[in-house]
């Protein structure tokens, strides 16, 4: 695994000294940062504070690639080691939570399903459904 550590030849003409384990790095580290992004447009597009799943995507990739880069690379830092390994797991059990609770599909349409919609619709339709009467207001 020694090529993964040498340089890029073909970036050589540009002065950029790159070995892919950098490059995978620098793309977890770019990734990780930028998902700040994607929340503030998300949350400026609803006008409240929201987490998209893309957030936890982008998380769960760019702390796994930043550790990977960490783990594998000539660099082997357990800095940079601790720094990512908690972030790897936190981003992973946040996107399975966030699948769990809106579904799969869900969050790729920008929805939320109809139960967590309106807890009080849902209410009335299971009473309707059991053969009960629906609370009017």
């Amino acid at each position: 695994m020694d090529f993964m550590n040498d340089p890029i030849g073909w970036l050589a003409w540009t002065g950029v000294h790159l070995s892919p384990w950098k490059l995978i790095g620098l793309t977890g580290a770019s990734l990780f940062g930028a998902r700040w992004l994607v929340q503030a447009l998300a949350s400026r597009r609803q006008r409240k504070p929201v987490i998209p799943r893309l957030f936890w995507y982008m998380s769960l990739a760019g702390s796994a690639m930043t550790l990977a880069y960490f783990l594998f690379s000539a660099k082997q830092d357990a800095v940079g080691v601790l720094q990512n390994l908690l972030p790897t797991f936190t981003a992973a059990y946040s996107l399975w939570l966030d699948i769990r609770h809106r579904g799969w599909h869900s969050a790729a349409r920008g929805q939320v399903p109809r139960a967590a919609a309106s807890p009080v619709a849902s209410r009335e339709t299971r009473g309707l459904a059991a053969g009960g009467r629906a609370s009017g207001a």
